[in-house]
């Protein structure tokens, strides 16, 4: 057992889902959630969009034809099988990091109630080892074709959280890229990264190093997978988006570099993995003497950000009371 209190092992799970299956990619997370704890791991990660997949058959399937019934029987498919926090459906992801006492971040489509329930959302949902859902961040703004399926999120989960010795933060796919949404996490003390993504390594060979490089930390980028044969025939049009689908559509890519930019990990593909890297705060700390972002490095008299972090709404009721009218 480590007693070194600088210590901490993460894990990236690079999974496939069963594919537009909600309950069904839970019991792979749990299952998951499980041998990492068992391995070791403090903290395990997973894919952006993994409960219940990326929305890949919009590609595939003519997804900007306006008025299709092919994209309005998807769509309302993904509407079923997305995630209502409200209702639940994330209750066996949370009570299963409480027994095992790790902390969890996963990728989900969140369809919350509290934008009326009929649209989604790219969300990353931080999980502690307590089971308590600490913040949800909802994408900033979706990626090209993303944006048929998934609605612009907000800053209210742009925030870190304590993870062993370590602070985490995590961004979502292209937002990685995004320089302001990684200022401001790291000006909450960010100094260990996760960067979800749907699953290529073209997306993490390169950006995985930068951010460790930039902002000396460590980062985990973690991938899904998806195959042809994982298209099952739950989905609607199964058979028309497995013809017009390669025979990998997501090939990975999790990694993990240390905060000098080198791998410790570079990228995996093909294979369902758990991938691990044992994390030293005090790495940090030697690459942070000569550059700290927010620290000695920064000049706030010249350069400042400004952060949102209220949850946008369409709507405010103000309902009086003590009228017995």
């Amino acid at each position: 057992m480590n007693t070194d209190v600088n210590l901490l092992r993460i894990a990236g799970a690079q999974i496939a889902p069963v594919w537009l299956d909600r309950e069904a990619t839970i019991d792979k997370v749990v299952a998951w959630v499980r041998s990492a704890a068992a391995n070791g791991a403090g903290l395990v990660a997973f894919g952006e969009a993994l409960i219940p997949g990326y929305p890949f058959w919009i590609e595939l399937t003519d997804g900007a034809r306006f008025d299709s019934p092919v994209q309005k029987a998807l769509h309302a498919h993904y509407l079923e099988q997305a995630v209502q926090i409200e209702a639940g459906h994330l209750d066996r992801v949370c009570q299963v990091a409480a027994e095992c006492g790790v902390r969890v971040v996963v990728g989900c489509i969140e369809r919350p109630r509290d934008r009326g329930g009929h649209s989604v959302y790219a969300s990353l949902v931080h999980i502690d080892t307590q089971g308590h859902i600490g913040s949800v961040h909802r994408k900033l703004m979706p990626t090209y074709e993303e944006r048929l399926s998934w609605s612009p999120g907000d800053g209210h989960g742009l925030r870190t959280h304590a993870c062993g010795p370590f602070t985490l933060g995590a961004l979502n796919c292209w937002e990685n890229w995004m320089p302001l949404a990684r200022a401001a996490l790291y000006a909450q003390g960010e100094n260990l990264h996760v960067a979800l993504w749907p699953g290529s390594v073209r997306n993490t060979e390169h950006i995985t190093r930068f951010i460790a490089r930039e902002s000396r930390s460590y980062v985990l980028s973690v991938s899904g997978l998806l195959r042809r044969t994982d298209i099952g025939t739950q989905v609607p049009h199964a058979e028309r988006i497995r013809e017009a689908a390669p025979e990998m559509l997501a090939n990975g890519g999790t990694a993990i570099a240390g905060p000098d930019g080198s791998w410790i990990v570079p990228p995996v593909a093909d294979v369902e993995q758990l991938v691990f890297a044992d994390c030293d705060l005090r790495r940090v700390r030697e690459e942070r003497q000569n550059f700290d972002v927010m620290g000695h490095y920064a000049r706030p008299d010249v350069l400042q950000l400004r952060v949102d972090r209220t949850r946008q709404s369409v709507v405010t009721f103000n309902d009086q009371t003590g009228d017995s009218r």
